[in-house]
């Protein structure tokens, strides 16, 4: 599959077509508050799970899955790796009570639904399963890690319930058990004919595709949706959003960059594919799910609000050109 800059120029062209359409539907109260809150725990508790479980089902083997072990603490470095920028740039931009709000938008990016439209777009199921294997570890460090950034204790036991419950996590480690331990589950999804118990098995995880496949183009339209209803009626910058802006989209992509050339040079060596999806999720823009994490643990949420819209409008063209530019310098 092709995966020169024009192609990912269209790709996030037509993603963002998508977000514009959720965007709309919320300003012109298409979609309101309750209806968006409904259709982002639908995508995140159903749709999300229902692809993950085929898609590890139909792509995981033994093989694949020793090559890929790494992913998961990838996904918790790239969170690392933000949080270090915000640590290192907070004391230029912001102070005082802002600072845990702005460490934590540097340091979490939208790593699942906004790569999964690009990578999948770009790689197929390869890209696709980096981005669900990366989630893996990006999870864990949210709910670890991250709740501690923005609340500046360590997580409660209502945080690590989260974590333990989360039916992305359960549905990853449930196809993964299931595909490594019964190989013939990998062939339900396309299943036609063989013993009632087979074909009842078959219907069942092409059900859970089909709901599957919902994931990517609703939770564009919940993102877009849940953009509409930020409030931004104060639009003057502030140093705080500068310095998120810059760390978010332009230094935690470069160090990212520079740490897997170090990794390389030390003698491990990221594959290709790998390595692309890496870079863009790493280019990503703030997630929109830190507002509800700065409303819910007393954070800025002001300035989570603008920092989401922004980066996001942004990314728009950083991101592109961030990948023209890795393709062109080779790394």
């Amino acid at each position: 599959m092709s995966d020169s800059p024009l192609v990912v120029l269209l790709k996030i062209a037509a993603m963002f077509l998508v977000l514009l359409v959720g965007w709309l539907a919320r300003r012109r109260n298409l979609l309101s508050t309750e209806t968006t809150s409904s259709l982002s725990r639908f995508v995140v508790d159903i749709a999300m799970p229902a692809m993950i479980f085929t898609q590890m089902l139909k792509t995981v083997n033994p093989q694949q899955l020793l090559a890929s072990w790494y992913l998961p603490i990838t996904g918790a470095g790239l969170i690392i790796i933000g949080q270090v920028v915000g640590m290192a740039t907070a004391p230029f931009f912001t102070r005082g009570g802002h600072r845990p709000t702005y460490i934590f938008l540097s340091a979490v990016s939208n790593w699942v639904y906004i790569p999964l439209a690009i990578a999948g777009g770009l790689f197929g199921d390869a890209g696709i399963n980096v981005v669900l294997m990366n989630n893996i570890g990006a999870q864990i460090t949210l709910w670890t890690l991250g709740v501690w950034i923005i609340r500046g204790a360590r997580p409660d036991k209502e945080a690590l319930g989260h974590l333990v419950t989360n039916p992305g996590l359960v549905a990853t480690l449930l196809g993964i058990v299931i595909a490594v331990f019964i190989p013939a589950s990998r062939s339900l999804e396309t299943i036609t004919q063989g013993p009632p118990l087979a074909i009842t098995a078959g219907a069942i995880v092409q059900g859970l595709a089909m709901v599957g496949s919902l994931t990517i183009p609703l939770s564009l339209v919940v993102t877009g949706a849940q953009l509409g209803s930020l409030d931004l009626s104060d639009h003057r910058p502030s140093p705080a959003l500068t310095g998120v802006l810059a760390s978010r989209l332009v230094l935690a992509p470069l160090l990212t960059i520079a740490l897997i050339k170090g990794i390389a040079f030390a003698g491990f060596t990221i594959p290709e594919v790998p390595r692309m999806v890496l870079y863009i999720i790493a280019a990503m823009p703030v997630a929109v799910t830190c507002s509800i994490f700065t409303e819910r643990f007393n954070g800025d949420v002001s300035l989570g609000a603008k920092a989401i819209f922004y980066s996001t409008l942004l990314s728009i063209a950083s991101v592109p050109i961030f990948y023209v530019l890795i393709r062109h310098f080779r790394y």
